[in-house]
């Protein structure tokens, strides 16, 4: 019995020996680990910095920050690896990494295929920090891209957070882009009103609203049909989304509103 718990006492030792042995390889690891993920922010912030005052596009230089903040950690992870003695594991790894990339591809393949969808995004720039932009039932501000998504807000305050595959398999509708907005509706005008002079009215009413372009893009009233006892006529006006105080919602309220009281007149007119 006392040769068995001897057995017991002298392995307890070995590993005991071992742990001691291998405490300051695990705390050289943890310690490259931590400056390394110290270091990856620091450049992440600094080449975010430096990219937004080169670049006209925050969203191309968010996305490239944070690809270097990435390199880097990696990269300190294989000398953390390293540290801990596992150098073999890491030569490995490094040697396999076709087969690895293989395995990882098809198993993940969802964030594969988001992460290079993120890069096409990143470099093709359908939309920009601030675009209003709709894909599939979604519809919000741009608010980042990601590696993996895009960070949007919905006009009720939501952050919906989309795959950037999404992007690339189904349409994407960016309505402020290029800085044009354009809004259409249609009313009707009684038939024993004059009509010329109300299409007039209207459209001299819409350009009274701030926010409507009036100069590059022109509101437009024309008549798109008829019926018994009025004419169907159609309002188109532009908003310029890049000098709006206030949402474009806001704005085509306020042309309902004005519309509807030349409407309003001219009820009162035949009454």
């Amino acid at each position: 019995m006392s040769n068995f718990f001897q057995d017991i006492l002298a392995e307890v030792h070995q590993y005991y020996d071992g742990l001691v042995a291998f405490f300051p390889r695990l705390l050289m690891g943890i310690i490259i680990l931590v400056v390394t993920w110290v270091i990856s922010r620091q450049i992440r912030n600094a080449a975010d910095r430096r990219l937004k005052k080169q670049m006209e596009d925050p969203l191309l230089a968010e996305f490239l920050a944070t690809m270097a903040r990435a390199l880097v950690f990696i990269f300190g992870l294989l000398f953390a690896l390293k540290a801990l003695g596992l150098g073999g594991i890491t030569a490995s790894i490094l040697a396999g990494a076709g087969i690895t990339a293989f395995i990882i591809g098809f198993a993940l393949r969802d964030i594969g295929e988001n992460f290079l969808a993120g890069i096409l995004l990143a470099f093709k720039r359908p939309f920009r920090v601030g675009d209003f932009i709709e894909t599939g039932a979604t519809k919000g501000r741009v608010i980042s891209l990601n590696i993996r998504d895009t960070h949007l807000k919905t006009p009720d305050g939501k952050d919906v957070y989309v795959p950037n595959a999404q992007f690339i398999k189904i349409p994407l509708i960016n309505y402020t882009i290029d800085g044009f907005l354009r809004y259409d509706f249609v009313l009707g005008i009684p038939t024993s009103a004059d009509y010329e002079k109300a299409m007039n009215d209207i459209a001299s009413s819409v350009n009274s609203i701030e926010g409507v372009i009036q100069r590059r893009r022109k509101t437009q009233v024309f008549v798109s049909g008829i019926a018994p006892g009025r004419v169907d006529v159609t309002v188109s006006f532009w908003i310029d989304t890049f000098k709006i105080r206030t949402t474009a919602d806001v704005i085509r309220s306020e042309v309902f509103k004005k519309v509807q009281a030349e409407v309003d007149k001219l009820a009162g007119d035949k009454s």
